[in-house]
């Protein structure tokens, strides 16, 4: 949110902040959904639609709040935890749709259709709205997009081969080790 608000001139029309705010927020769960014949994350999760608009709400009527982050380390380290946890569980569940809904081709296990779903899940706010195109990337891949790729390719290779074989609760260790490379990341 402070990333959409500090962008935005101040006498932007509410109706453009609120879009660009929600696709923002959860481009990637908007974005990968569609490509898997889905529901996008915000239309399915009453709590997400919730959740954005109490944050809209705290955005535009104190933006004294972005100051206060801002001015503190503590909060500005829970926040990015809190984000990065967000980030970490959106890219793992769409990675176990894509998993699901994409059937294998060459390998034993669908490889890049995953990935690709993880990695789009993990950025896919920095695209939006559309008529940004690719300029977020113009200039090179950012370190958040660099560790969706990656994450979500460790994650989906892990738990897809033998590599995850005898490992006990493979799945939460893998969403934990994800989790925690986002926030290191």
């Amino acid at each position: 949110g402070c990333k959409v608000f500090a962008a935005l001139p101040t006498n932007t029309a509410t109706s453009y902040k609120v879009v660009s705010f929600v696709m923002a927020s959860t481009g990637g769960g908007i974005i990968v959904p569609i490509f898997l014949n889905g529901i996008p994350v915000v239309l399915a999760n009453d709590a997400l639609a919730l959740s954005i608009i109490v944050s809209y709400a705290i955005h535009h009527y104190f933006p004294v709040m972005r100051g206060v982050v801002a001015q503190s380390k503590i909060l500005t380290v829970c926040f990015i935890v809190l984000f990065e946890v967000f980030r970490a569980g959106v890219a793992v569940n769409l990675i176990g749709l894509a998993n699901k809904n994409i059937g294998p081709s060459v390998f034993g296990f669908p490889l890049f259709g995953p990935i690709i779903a993880g990695g789009i899940a993990g950025c896919g706010g920095a695209f939006f709205p559309l008529s940004k195109g690719l300029d977020p990337i113009k200039a090179g891949l950012a370190t958040p997009m660099v560790s969706a790729i990656t994450g979500s390719a460790a994650f989906h290779i892990f738990l897809s081969t033998s590599l995850s074989d005898g490992v006990v609760n493979a799945t939460d260790k893998a969403r934990f080790c994800l989790a925690s490379y986002f926030i290191i990341c």
